[in-house]
């Protein structure tokens, strides 16, 4: 019987065990997953809600640092069609304005539930508990060896491996980096990891202004070249910046590609030209004719909020009134150009992904890794990591559709279909 390992039991892992499932029926699919539970991670997405899928999946919507290879993996991950696979399975949907896509009853649990329901159907094994350490090619497929939940050693010989151990993000969900130092270990050429989609720490943070949220264009800046701008909702931190505008900006601060001299740059009031701003400052000033600058603020912005802007625009804290003309054009440039500088990302356990990872081009379009017939990497392992909303979902998921069907039909037929790519010359057999 043509056995198929799943090596993760997060979102990636469980679709590639169901997928080589319903494909090769007469197969035997093992998942191996660290965690006590399978899904963990999966859990807390969309916070709690399961944000699966986007309606605007692009290869402009994910960070790597190997764009004409992520097209035409991208292009697989769209044809296996996740959210259609999830119909099928009986998960009825719902999507809201932004295009994210998330099921009807917004719990992260039903999804889960649904995978597991449809695991068991189809006789597949989870095996919780479970730590890998070695993996080395045996009698035309894979050994795999690891620890058990009860601290004993096993081994097991597989067919088809599919690597789903993800990447270093969140590790209060048991995630450490080992799936990439893994692929790392097979002889792949790997990206340097970073944390992703992760709020930034500032330089010179204004504690003062913690808990504060505004809308805002926030942009990111290499000196004074702007480099990308994301609208929404910014949240002021005592370390920095916070919101899924900054986390999306966070994206292009990878190793060896990020700016030399990284800035945020927040647009208060993006709708109104600066100098709209200034005119609208001046004519509100004669209003407040007897009070502080604190009083400017009613209506505009958060006191707090409003009082740091005015504070760093150099303005003196006297009567509106009382300020020289040219005091409000100085205001207005400040709140749409509010500059934080010295960024760097916030830790792995508040990234949402890992950036980096197992360069793409190591992997077929059916995600095998070249050289190693029978052998697959998907998800977070590789050097792709989506912007916020549905987008890593959507990869991890299709990833795994695509890398459990064609395993499923190497494994049945005792051959790489289709044919691998000869081996890279720093290729290494697979061992630990």
């Amino acid at each position: 019987m043509a056995h198929i390992l799943i090596l993760g039991g997060g979102a990636a892992g469980l679709a590639a065990a169901l997928a080589a499932a319903q494909a090769a029926p007469a197969a035997r699919v093992t998942v191996l997953e660290r965690n006590p539970k399978v899904g963990k991670k999966l859990l807390a997405t969309g916070n709690g809600r399961c944000n699966l899928d986007n309606t605007a999946i692009a290869p402009e919507k994910y960070f790597t640092a190997d764009p004409a290879a992520l097209r035409p993996l991208l292009a697989a991950v769209d044809a296996a069609a996740p959210l259609a696979w999830f119909e099928q399975l009986g998960l009825y949907t719902r999507t809201d304005e932004a295009g994210r896509v998330y099921p009807y009853s917004n719990q992260a649990a039903d999804v889960l539930a649904l995978l597991e329901l449809h695991l068991q159907r189809h006789t597949v094994q989870l095996r919780t508990g479970c730590t890998v350490s070695t993996l080395r090619q045996s009698k035309g497929g894979y050994a795999v060896q690891f620890t058990t939940a009860e601290g004993g050693t096993e081994s097991l010989r597989a067919d088809a491996v599919i690597c789903a151990m993800g990447g270093a993000a969140g590790p209060q969900f048991g995630t450490d980096g080992f799936g990439t130092r893994f692929a790392a270990d097979c002889g792949g050429q790997m990206r340097p990891l970073y944390p992703c989609l992760t709020a930034l720490q500032c330089a010179k943070p204004n504690k003062s202004l913690a808990g504060i949220r505004a809308k805002a264009a926030a942009r990111l800046l290499d000196g004074d070249r702007m480099l990308a701008e994301e609208m929404g909702e910014v949240q002021f931190t005592d370390y920095g910046l916070s919101g899924i505008c900054i986390m999306q900006l966070s994206g292009l601060l990878a190793p060896g590609r990020s700016p030399k001299h990284p800035a945020v740059e927040l647009d208060l009031f993006p709708a109104v030209p600066e100098t709209e701003l200034a005119a609208l400052f001046a004519a509100r000033a004669p209003l407040l004719a007897e009070d502080t600058a604190a009083a400017f603020w009613l209506g505009l912005l958060h006191g707090k909020l409003g009082r740091a802007l005015w504070a760093a625009a150099a303005l003196p804290d006297t009567a509106p009134h009382a300020l020289p003309a040219g005091s409000w054009q100085k205001l207005a440039h400040t709140a749409k150009h509010w500059r934080f500088e010295g960024l760097t990302p916030c830790s792995w356990k508040q990234a949402q992904t890992t950036g980096g990872g197992l360069a793409l081009r190591e992997v077929d379009q059916h995600f095998q890794f070249k050289g190693c017939p029978g052998l697959y990497f998907v998800g977070e392992t590789l050097d792709c990591a989506g912007s916020c909303g549905g987008f890593n979902l959507h990869w991890a998921f299709g990833s795994g559709l695509v890398a459990g069907r064609s395993a499923a039909g190497h494994a049945a037929a005792g051959r790489a279909l289709p044919k691998a790519s000869a081996p890279a010359k720093s290729r290494k057999k697979p061992h630990r």
